[in-house]
């Protein structure tokens, strides 16, 4: 089993596996003491920490600890063309997606923030993957840690596409693929562990 957080960038991996990906191993005597500040530190000179646990689920529950946890939803909205939706944002080429409301179920979640953020309505055809990244949020002074819940969409309608420029969203286009592998060089690693999924369940 394997439990991924991602600060940007780079990667904190908990793995029960013998070899679940390249990058630092972090000697035994440190995972019990492990902190969000010693793996800041790490980050400085390593861009994969592999945590190796007996149990990754109940290690990143514990580490969990010193963040402000978020629940959100999203997804890979493809259309008629075969198209991806994507957004600009903070100068990255990004997924639409946003945090759920009280009572809110994930898979109403990912169409409504769609929506809001592109102005395209979609229709959810079938989940994903979950990914969870930490970033620190300067408006509230805080370490948040978010959990975000993937979906395949359908759009439903032509619509015009508006980007939510109060979300800091500067664009929104169809791309194909070609284009979205261009894309994807810039991206996020959480967006391409969503990729990576979508991709998974073509080839089945």
């Amino acid at each position: 089993m394997v439990e991924v957080i991602y600060f940007q960038d780079k990667a904190l991996i908990f793995s029960n596996e013998s070899s679940p990906a390249e990058g630092y191993v972090l000697p035994a005597s440190e995972v019990v003491s492990l902190t969000r500040a010693k793996v800041l530190n790490f980050f400085e000179t390593h861009n994969t920490l592999i945590v190796p646990v007996p149990d990754p689920q109940a290690a990143l529950a514990r580490f969990a600890t010193e963040f402000t946890e978020i629940e959100a939803a999203g997804g890979v909205v493809v259309n008629g063309r075969g198209e991806w939706l994507m957004i600009y944002c903070n100068a990255r080429w990004d997924l639409p997606k946003g945090h759920v409301e009280p009572g809110e179920s994930y898979d109403v979640c990912a169409a409504r923030e769609i929506e809001e953020e592109t102005g395209v309505k979609a229709k959810v055809l079938r989940p994903l993957c979950s990914t969870r990244h930490a970033y620190y949020f300067r408006y509230t002074e805080r370490w948040e840690l978010k959990r975000t819940h993937w979906y395949l969409l359908r759009s439903t309608e032509q619509r015009e596409l508006v980007p939510q420029t109060e979300e800091g969203i500067e664009q929104v286009a169809w791309c194909d693929q070609p284009t979205v592998e261009e894309h994807l060089t810039t991206s996020y690693l959480t967006i391409h562990r969503v990729v990576d999924a979508l991709r998974e369940i073509a080839r089945r």
